[in-house]
């Protein structure tokens, strides 16, 4: 018989785990007004570039967030500018839109806080498909800090690491 604690560690979960299934959904849907609202003020939205690099240097194996050049560092601000260019219908690299799926896995709740905000990893592949014959794939590990508020989640700071070092998409207009 589960303890309360376990009981409500697995309800936790469970709650998590949908509210990032959700958030996929929303991004292969187009749905970016929607998935803007998930995030806070204060976002952070960060995807450090990751380094080939000898063993004894695994510290430096992906850019430094304050000191170093990233493939994103946004807010909330610039994640907006960026969902306004690909509605004008007028992006070179959206036209036509690329088809996308996000697939989430591997979910796990790394620590708890005070049950208003929480961190979160999982591993994500993404595929994006355009024209007849464009396909990038993205696969990669998530952290992210979730803050309670107004009655659901809300992603505060997003981590985003590629497992490849070097892209060969033509551009990076996938949302992750």
């Amino acid at each position: 018989m589960p303890t309360d604690a376990a009981l409500q560690a697995l309800l936790l979960h469970h709650e998590i785990e949908g509210f990032l299934l959700a958030e996929a959904d929303l991004l292969d849907d187009r749905k970016y007004r929607d998935w803007l609202n998930l995030f806070t003020d204060d976002l952070v939205y960060w995807m450090p570039i990751s380094r080939n690099v000898p063993p004894p240097d695994r510290d430096r194996a992906r850019s430094d967030e304050s000191l170093d050049a990233s493939w994103f560092n946004e807010g909330l601000d610039t994640l907006t500018q960026r969902v306004n260019q690909i509605e004008t219908d007028i992006h070179w690299s959206e036209e036509p839109p690329t088809r996308t799926t996000h697939m989430v896995s591997n979910v796990r709740i790394l620590d708890v806080g005070d049950g208003d905000e929480i961190r979160t990893k999982c591993r994500f592949l993404v595929y994006c498909n355009r024209l007849q014959d464009e396909v990038d794939l993205f696969v990669g590990k998530r952290f992210d800090t979730l803050r309670r508020a107004s009655g659901g989640w809300k992603i505060s700071r997003r981590e985003i690491h590629l497992d490849q070092s070097v892209l060969l998409a033509k551009s990076l207009t996938t949302f992750f």
